[in-house]
Order: structure tokens, then sequence, then C-alpha cells
């Protein structure tokens, strides 16, 4: 890791795994060609079976100056695929790292609001990205997955004792600070609800260093537009999965 001061720059990692037929192409060929400078992406590919790797790599030398590739030699899981594709990033130690859903669930041109928003209040460490149906947003979940998501979020909050709405939403970006880093050090021990977990490695980290659980340093921005992409991964099934995953948070982390 440099030790200089980082960058005003932004790394989002795109976890990939499987997506030759799925990846929506167009719509990072036109994030390439009309994004500001200092906001890249690398996409991670998690040991995919397919061609993923191949259109990943002709996105990047379409758009070397935007697109950046790295690639596990086998299928590790979402959680490990981001976490690895973070620690690259670290490498080139930009101002903000985060993660993006590869379907693009959430779409591309909400990355400068939720850099904007950490950028404008420096106490910020993390904005995260809620799925909240209100008049003048387009968040279009399929009802299931909306109330099991509901009921998971409640229990996240309950259980990391802070008030947020939407732990699950693969739209996360943090500040390139010693305590993200370290959030990032590690592997998880969940696969499926790591996002649960590295909110848990935060608060107990604020609460050992500053007596709280770092409620101020966190912030969730209602998404403008999110939409539930066909062929998803995760299916309504997995959130039951879930649940035995927050028995072995509570195990690794009480």
């Amino acid at each position: 890791m440099d030790d200089t001061q980082p960058s005003g720059d932004a790394i989002i990692v795109v976890p990939c795994f499987d997506e030759e037929r799925r990846l929506p192409v167009a719509a990072y060929e036109a994030f390439a060609a009309n994004v500001g400078p200092g906001t890249k992406l690398l996409f991670a590919n998690d040991g995919s079976r397919d061609g993923t790797w191949g259109v990943l790599e002709g996105l990047r030398e379409r758009s070397p100056g935007v697109f950046l590739t790295h690639n596990l030699p086998q299928n590790m899981g979402k959680a490990e695929a981001v976490r690895q594709g973070i620690l690259e990033a670290f490498k080139l130690n930009p101002g903000f790292v985060g993660y993006w859903d590869a379907d693009l669930a959430t779409p591309l041109d909400e990355i400068p609001g939720f850099l904007e928003t950490l950028r404008a209040n420096p106490a910020l460490d993390m904005v995260l990205g809620a799925r909240v149906q209100l008049l003048g947003r387009q968040i279009h979940r399929k009802m299931v997955r909306h109330y099991l998501g509901r009921i998971f979020a409640t229990v996240a909050s309950t259980f990391l004792r802070i008030k947020i709405y939407d732990t699950q939403c693969g739209a996360k970006i943090f500040r390139n600070t010693p305590r993200i880093r370290e959030i990032f050090s590690r592997p998880f021990v969940t696969r499926w609800i790591f996002d649960v977990e590295l909110l848990v490695r935060y608060t107990q980290a604020c609460l050992a260093a500053e007596g709280h659980r770092g409620e101020e340093h966190i912030c969730e921005i209602p998404l403008q537009k999110w939409e539930d992409v066909a062929g998803s991964k995760v299916k309504s099934r997995d959130f039951f999965k879930g649940f035995f995953e927050f028995l072995k948070i509570m195990r690794t982390y009480r």
C-alpha cells in the first residue's frame, strides 16, 4: 500500500461471474464515453467458466482509461471477488473505492451522486444505496423479494444496532481510510451477506476507537432507479441462507 495521501480518484469494483450473455456492454461503453476524469471501474472476474474474461478485456482495451480488469483463477464467490478487487484498487491509492453489481440493477449514473456526497462530507466513510420506493423514483422489485428484503433488513438493523434501511443493495462506495482498509484486509466468513459482515466490522472498529457505532460516518442514499434484472443469481430462497449466515456472524463477532 502506498503511504502517500490518496488521490481524489475513485475505483469501483464490479464482480463478474459467468456474465458473458448478461453483461450490459452498451451501458458500460456509454459510461466510458461520458464519465469525467478520475472515475474507473475495475472488473473482478470471479473464475468465470464462459467467455466473460474476453468480454471484460475487450472493454478494457477499448477504454483503458476507464476500465481495469483483475482475473481470479477460480470461482471464490462474490464476497471474495469484491474483496480481492478492492485490494487491487487499493494498490493504486484512490481516494474512494466501492463495488457495484455487474447487471447494473443500479445504473452507473448514480455513481457521481455517491461521490459528491462523500466529497461534501469529510466525516463520511461510507455511502450506501437504498432501494426506497418513493414517489418520483423508479424502484422495481419483485413483491416477494421486496418483503423478504424488508424482514432481512429489520433483523440486520437490530443486530447492528444502527438505523439502516437496506444492507443488501449492491451499490456501495467508501472513503479510502485506514479503517476501511482494515475491513477488507481479511476474508469474510460469509458468502451471501458479506455486506452485513463488513458493517459489523466497521461498527465494532468505531466502537473500539470512538466509543460509538459510527452511524455519523455512514450515509444511505435513496436510489433514483433500481431494476430487478432478469437472470439474477440471487434467488428468493437465498434470503433464507442469509439468516443462517447471521448466526455465523454472531458466533464470529460476538
